[in-house]
């Protein structure tokens, strides 16, 4: 199979960005991650992108910003997959390169939370849950973040503050990175003290829910430019598996088979060992989807994902390093982008430009994104080359 690189990155600053169209802020990140490859133009452009139709009244975003962009005339289309869209763009640029049929492809994505203010802001978020039969009821996917949690803590005698780790970890790894929206670190009695949202879940618990942009452009290994400037990152594996919609269809909501199915679909695909990895960029849009992804990615047993983080030990230096620029929870969740984020993020970590949150000598990266409570989850592994 052809090998897939990455030749460039680039993204924005995750917050409110109030007075910043979603087309700009699109083209802000392709702008960057085009310069950082040297200059290299896309034949192709796959969008992901969750809330567009339903925030901004914008659909067909694949025309729309590769005309915006000074593209027009390339293939470009948008994919939707929940929290999972960026992860399931990203995979299409990776089948479009190992094809053959597409030389160079970029790949954004981009969200704009903050078009909408309200309970419009909740109608949207509930389109990612079974319409039929959860919404129509009022659930909301913090709500069901809530009942795994609940479940998970009775069924394993998980103290109260059991889940503090991983917000503990992304807001200290937070602090180094000049794109996240939250920069500061917080104790154990700041999370302790935090205000209840929706039981068992404290407002650190959740990730907050923003605006942001952040693309990679891939490419061919023997198409880079001559002068290409920095360590070549390939994309070694991308695997994506599915479950059910609607939680209450599955005979164990606390098991996230489609996380543990694309994990080790790319762990043979790349022939590379678990053992191998020295990040992992989990989708902890709730502190529960971050116990339960670790144990579905074979780091923790199951019921003990939670005591990886009871001591910090995912931080940078860990077992396991997690959430090194700080994750959803302190960067930020701008929802269908957030799969790009992490390609971002752990190229950077591979090329060895991830400022004060570098992982020394770090040469493998995972990265993961979910649609829902593991609905759909899209795994990436990312390996720097000699």
């Amino acid at each position: 199979m052809t090998e897939v690189v990455i030749v460039g990155i680039g993204q924005t600053a995750v917050g409110e960005h109030w007075d910043v169209s979603l087309r700009a802020l699109g083209n802000e990140a392709m702008q960057l991650a085009m310069a950082d490859s040297g200059g290299l133009k896309p034949q192709a452009l796959f969008v992901g992108n969750a809330l567009a139709p339903n925030l901004s009244h914008q659909a067909h975003l694949g025309a729309l910003l590769a005309d915006f962009a000074g593209l027009t005339g390339i293939e470009a289309a948008a994919f939707e997959a929940g929290g999972a869209s960026g992860g399931a763009a990203l995979r299409q640029g990776f089948l479009a390169i190992a094809s053959g049929m597409v030389d160079v492809a970029l790949v954004l994505g981009v969200e704009k939370f903050t078009d909408a203010i309200g309970p419009d802001l909740e109608s949207a978020l509930a389109t990612g849950t079974d319409s039929e039969y959860e919404a129509v009821h009022g659930l909301t996917p913090t709500a069901q973040a809530a009942l795994l949690a609940r479940r998970y803590m009775h069924e394993f005698s998980v103290p109260a503050d059991g889940l503090a780790g991983f917000p503990l970890t992304g807001h200290a790894n937070g602090a180094g990175n000049k794109c996240a929206m939250y920069r500061k670190a917080i104790s154990l009695e700041t999370y302790q003290k935090a205000e209840p949202v929706c039981d068992p879940l404290n407002l650190f618990d959740i990730a907050p829910n923003a605006d942001g942009a952040a693309a990679v452009l891939l490419t061919r290994r023997d198409f880079l430019p001559e002068k290409f400037i920095h360590p070549v990152v390939r994309i070694a594996a991308s695997a994506s598996a599915s479950d059910t919609l609607a939680l209450h269809d599955r005979p164990d909501p606390l098991a996230f088979d489609a996380a543990r199915q694309s994990v080790e679909q790319a762990l043979k695909k790349a022939g590379i060992a678990r053992e191998q990895i020295d990040l992992f960029e989990y989708f902890d849009a709730y502190s529960i989807y971050a116990a339960l992804t670790l144990e579905a990615a074979g780091f923790a047993k199951r019921g003990a994902g939670w005591k990886l983080a009871a001591d910090g030990s995912i931080a940078l230096t860990g077992q396991i390093p997690c959430a090194t620029l700080g994750g959803l929870k302190a960067r930020g969740n701008p929802v269908g982008a957030t799969g790009v984020y992490q390609a971002v993020e752990a190229a950077a970590q591979l090329r060895g430009q991830a400022g004060p949150n570098q992982i020394a000598e770090a040469r493998c990266a995972l990265i993961q994104s979910l649609g829902g409570p593991a609905s759909l989850a899209v795994t990436h592994l990312l390996e720097r080359l000699e």
